[in-house]
């Protein structure tokens, strides 16, 4: 393997956003690959930049040519890695995949980021992985036991151990061999010198699109809008528990799971999407306009103005404005050329926060009652920043409300939150919680009425056809790690979220 992995110009002096909006889900990550293509490696970078909202702290590529495997791998966002033809260069080949990540704390550094390859007995297989395994830590003490030696804390090194590992002579076989052996959730795509794979969890929580270029290149991608931006055609969604081969043959199928109720993320819908990307077929903008339309019937008030929390609010406030037939302002303004900065992070600039990213429209507010629209609540402390944001602009009263159900549990399922005891509706009434926040009010959707907005009648409780276990608690699948013992726990911290 030629590797081209490269230091970035990340610094722990530089003073990083994400440190103060901190408030928020965090995605798993982003995955795409491309097989059969000139410019395979500059359609990975362009499919990658789409998908950069999924995960922003690092991105990596893989490419093949001649059965050879090209690797660049930097921390931070692929405009700024990727965008010499140096590096273009360094990844030679008509197939690649690639990935971006954001981690959980412990995992930043350039060994956890992905694609992940290793030279196999039937030749380079490389691998890139979007969710979590929740059986990763008790796999991985099984495999060290028998002698696997980790260069990683990915839960995805994992599924390269059980593929070399595997009895099984075919490298495909060996792959869906490995994908019968985890838990969770997961969409994998991996690459060998003659294919493509592409693999969902059997629920289907975490997503997978396929898609075509017209002289027969076939994608693999997160997202749609990974698709749009280089001129590919969206064929189909891979389905909960298929395993997709493309070769020079074209394109195979199999499902080697037993069959179960798909249960794919309804926060794909609320938040993690794109809002130009379709999640299970189902357009996401229209989906995000729907969910405020249903929170304005659940929630009314005689208001003057509906103001999006910039920029996840913005569909549901659209909606809820148009429903309710209450006007749609930007009383908030979101400076979006705010990235790393060489400030010091002090708490001073800290407390400023939430100023460098959000300004209020003092025009627009100043006298007004104001319903404000979020997506979500996590931890709570954004929400009372940007609620005081538009109180001190002159706002008469200023009523939060959010276009999800209130987030009690956390996910195991790749998405970066806290503790069940840091989510703030975990632990307070809604009364105290607005309280708290400072808002005059606060509102939730129904669980039911995202449903409907989603195209449900509503939540099937026997069968619930979402997975919604961060505001339910029902989670749809073991959770043998969580349930491991604090000796094994201890074993490995297997912290990182794809």
């Amino acid at each position: 393997m030629t590797d081209h992995i490269s230091s970035s110009n990340f610094s722990p002096t530089h003073f990083d956003t994400h440190q103060l909006n901190n408030d928020k889900f965090n995605d798993e990550c982003g995955v795409f690959g491309v097989f059969a293509t000139p410019e395979a490696s500059t359609h990975t970078v362009l499919g990658l930049h789409a998908l950069q909202h999924r995960g922003q702290e690092a991105a990596g590529i893989v490419s093949q040519a001649d059965g050879q495997f090209y690797s660049h791998k930097s921390l931070g966002h692929v405009a700024d890695n990727f965008n010499t033809k140096p590096v273009i260069e360094s990844l030679p080949g008509d197939s690649a995949i690639g990935h971006v990540r954001y981690s959980t704390s412990g995992g930043t550094g350039l060994r956890n980021v992905q694609p992940l390859f290793a030279d196999l007995a039937r030749g380079g297989f490389a691998v890139c992985h979007n969710g979590n395994l929740t059986n990763a830590l008790t796999l991985k003490k099984q495999l060290v036991n028998k002698g696997a030696i980790f260069q990683s804390t990915s839960d995805s090194e994992v599924v390269i151990h059980l593929i070399a590992t595997s009895t099984y002579p075919i490298l495909q076989d060996k792959f869906i061999d490995a994908m019968r052996r985890v838990e969770g959730a997961f969409a994998f795509v991996a690459l060998s010198q003659d294919c493509l794979i592409g693999a969902r969890d059997p629920l289907g929580v975490r997503p997978l699109v396929i898609g075509k270029l017209p002289h027969d290149g076939y994608i693999f991608a997160s997202e749609t809008c990974a698709l749009d931006i280089i001129g590919a055609d969206f064929i189909r969604d891979v389905e909960p528990g298929e395993v997709v081969t493309v070769t020079k043959e074209g394109m195979t199928s199999v499902k080697p799971f037993p069959l179960s109720n798909p249960r794919p993320c309804i926060f794909e819908h609320v938040y993690f999407s794109r809002p130009d990307s379709l999640t299970n077929g189902t357009s996401v903008y229209k989906v995000r306009k729907n969910i405020g339309k249903e929170l304005a019937k659940e929630c009314k008030l005689d208001a003057d103005l509906v103001v999006p929390v910039p920029d996840s609010g913005v569909p549901a406030a659209i909606g809820y404005a148009q429903e309710a037939n209450i006007p749609f302002e930007l009383g908030i303004i979101r400076n979006h050329y705010v990235g790393r900065t060489f400030i010091e992070p002090s708490d001073t600039i800290r407390h400023l926060g939430v100023k460098l990213k959000h300004n209020a429209n003092r025009g627009e507010l100043e006298g007004k009652i104001v319903v404000l629209v979020d997506d979500s609540i996590v931890r709570g402390t954004t929400s009372v920043k940007i609620v005081d944001l538009v109180r001190q602009a002159g706002a008469k009263e200023v009523h939060l409300y959010i276009a999800s159900p209130p987030t009690t549990n956390p996910c195991f399922y790749g998405v970066d939150t806290p503790d069940k005891d840091k989510l703030l509706a975990s632990r307070m009434s809604l009364e105290e919680m607005a309280k708290h926040i400072g808002a005059d009010s606060l509102k939730f959707i129904s669980i039911d009425g995202l449903y409907r907005a989603v195209g449900e009648n509503g939540r099937n409780n026997l069968i619930p056809q979402y997975c919604d276990a961060c505001f339910s608690g029902e989670y749809p699948t073991q959770l043998t790690d969580n349930n491991a013992s604090d000796d094994d726990k201890q074993f490995s911290l297997l912290t990182d979220s794809h």
